[in-house]
Order: structure tokens, then sequence, then C-alpha cells
């Protein structure tokens, strides 16, 4: 599906309202979701305290979507480092109990699964005899006395960007529960629907069909017709407070997931699409504008019934690219890509 994103006139549609797979192109609706109900400067804080004895260290959590386990990339990405807390956790509990850990326990709330599966590795890892303890916000905070350390997430706007610029799919599903939950809906994938579900009303677009599994777009259950991502992605480009989720969508040629695309397939439209990909097996789709001149349009392309091989992905993938390029520069020819030319020795004639 095609429209112009001046007039919002239907340029081209096939099927377009026809419930399909979206893949990763469901981020946008994460992002958009994000931007009504949360702040964009929001951060999150992950602390260490020492609680009521020496005993007992307390985490207190604050769901941070982007804490990282790998303590290198949370320094240069300046990200909270669950390494370093659980680090310290045990550094303390090690000082203070010189004689033995037996007894010593980790109290914690606000953490995600994986950052409390991610704790008991290491403490696994570390062979300490320490007991983690989940603990609820209120008790977490009457049992902590002193801060041992502290550190606080990059703001939102930040996180939705690299959500949206590598498609990453764990804090897709993140930012899509807070923003359920602060919506007024469970912190769960029926709660993303429903809040997914109020975006599209909220913005006068038909809702029917759409089924939403998870944040990310990973599940195949998900469901999203091109005409409700097109329209959506028009009421967006007229929002300002949208503008910080559109500047993060990829580049083609240039940014992100589209770094690679382009560049041999449809060298004219280099630069001049801004879109978010979807893939998956016997998927691939792609969403965002395209700049054609002093004109600029949305398209949504789905094709989520093609064969599960990487070959024919390649070709699908080629073939949009293509037709984007053919928008992009109307009045040019494809560049066609030529193999490489051997070189030979130069030759020097007397």
């Amino acid at each position: 599906m095609v429209l112009d994103k001046l007039t919002g006139e239907v340029v081209y549609q096939n099927n377009a309202s026809s419930p399909r797979k979206p893949a990763s192109v469901l981020k946008i609706l994460t992002a958009a979701a994000a931007y009504t109900h949360l702040s964009p400067t929001d951060s999150y804080t992950t602390s260490l305290w020492q609680g009521l004895d020496s005993k007992t260290v307390v985490i207190q959590g604050g769901l941070d979507p982007w804490i990282s386990y790998d303590h290198k990339v949370a320094t240069k990405m300046k990200r909270t480092s669950l390494s370093a807390i659980q680090w310290s956790a045990i550094e303390y509990l090690q000082e203070n109990n010189s004689d033995s850990l037996q007894g010593t326990r980790i109290l914690y709330n606000n953490l995600f699964p994986q950052d409390i599966a991610v704790i008991k590795k290491y403490l696994k890892f570390r062979k300490v005899d320490i007991e983690l303890k989940k603990s609820t916000s209120k008790a977490a905070v009457n049992q902590s006395t002193a801060l041992i350390t502290t550190s606080q997430s990059p703001q939102l706007s930040r996180i939705i960007d690299w959500a949206l610029t590598w498609s990453d799919n764990l804090l897709s599903d993140r930012i899509a529960r807070a923003a359920a939950d602060s919506a007024g809906f469970t912190r769960d994938f029926a709660g993303v629907q429903r809040t997914f579900k109020k975006l599209l009303t909220d913005f006068n677009i038909d809702a029917s069909g759409l089924v939403v599994k998870d944040g990310s777009g990973l599940s195949k259950a998900n469901r999203l017709t091109a005409v409700q991502a097109a329209q959506l992605l028009l009421a967006l480009s007229k929002d300002a407070k949208f503008e910080p989720l559109l500047r993060g969508l990829p580049i083609g040629g240039v940014t992100g997931t589209l770094t690679d695309r382009f560049l041999e397939t449809a060298p004219s439209a280099v630069g001049l699409v801004r879109a978010k990909t979807g893939t998956l097996n016997g998927t691939t789709n792609l969403a965002g504008f395209v700049e054609s001149g002093e004109h600029e349009y949305i398209f949504v392309i789905i094709s989520d019934q093609h064969s599960k091989s990487y070959t024919v992905t390649k070709r699908v993938r080629a073939t949009v690219d293509r037709i984007l390029g053919k928008i992009a520069n109307p009045l040019l020819p494809e560049i066609p890509v030529l193999p490489p030319i051997e070189e030979s020795a130069t030759v020097i004639t007397p």
C-alpha cells in the first residue's frame, strides 16, 4: 500500500485490508504506544542498598528495559550494568561476613525474570552460598538503610530509538508492557493488545483484525493490515510528539537494519527510505517513508507467504528495494550491478 504523505490519498493498494503477519513492523506500534503513554524523558533507576543487618543487601529495581548483562557494553553505552550491581552485592556481603556467607541474602524487587536468572547463574558461578529472595516494593524500601551503589538508564527516547533502529526484540517487548501498564492495562501481552487497539482507535483507525501476542513481532500469530500500518504512519507524521519515533526508523543504505539494503539492489533509493523492517521465516516486510523529489510517500509492503528459503527471502527483499527505488527516482533507470572487473598487470611498451 502507498499513500501520499501530504494528502493521505491512496496511491496504490492491493489486498491492503487483509490481516497479515507484521513481524517487526509491529515495533512501530510499540514505539507509538510508548510515546503516547510514557514520557520520553523517563529513565529507570536500579540501586543496591545495605539491609537491616550485615547479612542482607537489597536491590531496588526499576524494571529497566535496557539493563545490560555485559559490563563492557553497559559502560560504553552508559546503560545500567547488572554485572556491576551483582558484583557489588557479593563484595559487600563478603567484606561484612568474613567467617561465612551462610544466612546471607539478596532481596530484590522490580527486576525482569531474565535479570533474576542472570543473577542466579552468577551466584552459582561464583559458588557462593547467598540466598536470592523476592521482596515487595514497600518491603524493599523499608529494609534498605544505606546506599551502596546506584545506576540510571538513558532516557526512554534513546531506548526506543535503539529498539527501532536495530529491531531489538526483548527491549521492544519490555517497552510494550511498560506502555500497557501506564495506559491502565495489565502488564502482559493481553494488556499490550488492548493498548495497541486503543492506539489505533484513538487515531480513528479501524482496529478490526488486529491480533497482538507480543510487542516485538516475533510471534507468527500477530496480525496487522497494511491499511492499519499505513494510516498509523500517516497519523504519526502529523503529530510533532512522534517526530523522535520517525527519526529512529532505519535509513536505507545508511543506518540500523537497513545499513546494507539498497546499496546494490536500488542505489537510487539510498538515503531516501526511512522504514521498519520485518522478517520471519517466510515473511519479508518493510513499512515507512520514501522521498521522491519534492514528494514523500508512506508505504507498507507485507509479504508473509513466500518460501522460507534464504534464496527466496533475499530475492523478495531485492524486489522490495527495487520497487522503492522506482518510487524514489521514477525517471531514472535502475543502475545495473556489474560483476567486478579483474585487474590485469600494467603493460609497458617501449
